[in-house]
């Protein structure tokens, strides 16, 4: 790349997916989700191009398709040579994060924080991309010195300073070689979300989690929070499927490390459960308690994600029953982490690659976990996201935390067809280590997708939405 190259366009399209119509991605909370992205393109003058999308479930994704314009135009003119960099890279987020006026409809939260995320991972996959390797490998090749700089550490110096976290970085520098090797061999450990969206039917649960088993998972997670019967009565078919061992013969023995304070059943199968937010402080205690039989590791996001002091609360009262807390999803920033982190709020730090504003505030956040012992669980549950974090966690296991024994990695079988460097499980059901050096951070898009269902007049919304939507109000997934 020469002096000469900078930043010359972009596009940003608004694509959306009738996942509604069968039910995927429901819960308590949204029971109509239709899986939409905010896809931001960056091209230079020089031919390069980086990929970032933003994730919503449908309505008010052209709103934040708006802001990703806002944000991007920001980076136009811009010269490759002061972005190519670790040091590069820190500039550029505190340079997007800064515009006084953008800011003042944040800060660095809500639609303009997530707009940003999607211009954010554009230029980190296009700084891969011009490398030639995925974007976990370019992250981890980062000297401690340069980890720091690429990191934004606004607002969180009380929970970590630079030189802590380069103090930790140098430390888990030891081993990184022999965790590579481990990493490629066996893969990163995955669960699976696809067997319990609040929309299946009963029969469609039982037979996910069978096919789920057979592709080697041991983790399992499922929806609740909108009738005590029906979730106690999903659970206990869950766990009669994933607790019996002729219905998990052959799948490989999980570890017992892996297992420490998971709840797990005598299979070594672990169930999770997430709320999506749907109650009130009191009113989650007292529903989980219902749900104490199915022995579940976490409850996830079981109030409102902005209530630092109600998750403390709840984790206080289940802990009696064993049964932890887990939030991240709707973290809206670093410093809501902090908080959490702070508060001994969470036993599961969940991080969204979309929710905070790309790869530099996630670098912050995975060091304020290590720091105060916390795994990290990223959430996938959405188009792209799959793609996204399972860089974000090979590089907390390579160069933050150092261990991957606890940590499971959230895994969405859906929609990967759009992409040209889809997400993939191996049989014990663990992610696969993306390796193709072209693929930076592996959120490329097939130009057939993108115009099939860029919304609202793309070929599929045009030509087969309807007749799709009547399928699916007689098989009732949806109302009329």
């Amino acid at each position: 790349m020469t002096q000469d190259s900078f930043i010359a366009s972009f596009t940003v399209e608004d694509l959306r997916f009738p996942t509604s119509l069968t039910g995927d991605g429901t819960d308590a909370n949204n029971r109509e989700c239709d899986y939409s992205a905010a896809y931001c393109t960056l091209r230079t003058n020089l031919g390069e191009v980086g990929y970032g999308l933003t994730f919503t479930i449908g309505r008010g994704n052209d709103i934040v398709c708006a802001a990703v314009e806002q944000v991007a135009g920001k980076l136009m003119n811009m010269k490759t040579a002061e972005l190519f960099s670790a040091a590069g890279l820190g500039r550029m987020w505190n340079y997007l994060l800064s515009d006084p006026q953008l800011r003042w409809i944040g800060p660095e939260k809500g639609v303009i924080h997530i707009a940003t995320a999607a211009v954010v991972n554009a230029v980190w996959d296009m700084y891969a991309r011009h490398l030639k390797k995925p974007l976990w490998q370019v992250v981890a090749e980062f000297t401690p010195e340069e980890f720091v700089a690429a990191t934004t550490f606004r607002y969180i110096t009380d929970m970590i300073t630079p030189e802590e976290a380069l103090a930790l970085l140098k430390e888990k520098e030891a081993g990184k070689a022999e965790r590579l090797a481990k990493l490629k061999a066996e893969g990163y450990p995955a669960y699976t979300t696809s067997v319990g969206w609040f929309g299946y039917p009963d029969e469609k649960v039982a037979r996910l989690t069978r096919e789920a088993i057979a592709q080697g998972f041991n983790h399992f997670k499922m929806k609740v929070g909108a009738d005590v019967a029906m979730d106690q009565r999903r659970l206990a078919l869950i766990r009669s499927i994933i607790d019996d061992p002729k219905e998990c013969e052959g799948r490989p023995v999980p570890s017992a490390e892996s297992l420490v304070g998971k709840n797990a059943g005598p299979t070594g199968s672990v169930l999770m459960i997430d709320s999506n937010q749907v109650w009130d402080v009191r009113e989650a205690i007292d529903y989980v308690k219902a749900l104490k039989d199915a022995n579940p590791w976490f409850i996830e996001e079981p109030t409102a994600p902005d209530d630092i002091l109600g998750h403390a609360e709840i984790r206080k009262q289940l802990k009696p029953y064993k049964i932890g807390v887990a939030t991240g999803e709707h973290a809206h920033n670093r410093m809501v982490f902090k908080q959490l982190l702070a508060a001994k709020a969470i036993d599961v730090c969940q991080i969204d690659s979309c929710r905070l504003a790309g790869v530099n505030e996630i670098l912050g956040v995975l060091l304020m976990a290590a720091k105060k012992g916390v795994p990290v669980c990223p959430h996938a549950g959405g188009v792209g996201l799959t793609n996204y974090v399972v860089h974000l966690s090979i590089i907390d296991y390579l160069c933050v935390s150092g261990t991957k024994e606890r940590n499971v990695l959230e895994y969405v079988d859906h929609l990967h067809e759009h992409f040209t460097n889809p997400p993939s499980i191996n049989s014990h059901g663990y992610y696969n280590i993306p390796s193709d050096p072209t693929e930076g951070y592996s959120i490329g898009m097939h130009e057939a997708s993108k115009a099939a269902y860029v919304y609202p007049n793309g070929s599929y919304w045009t030509n087969d939405h309807a007749a799709a939507r009547l399928v699916a109000i007689k098989n009732g997934y949806i109302k009329p």
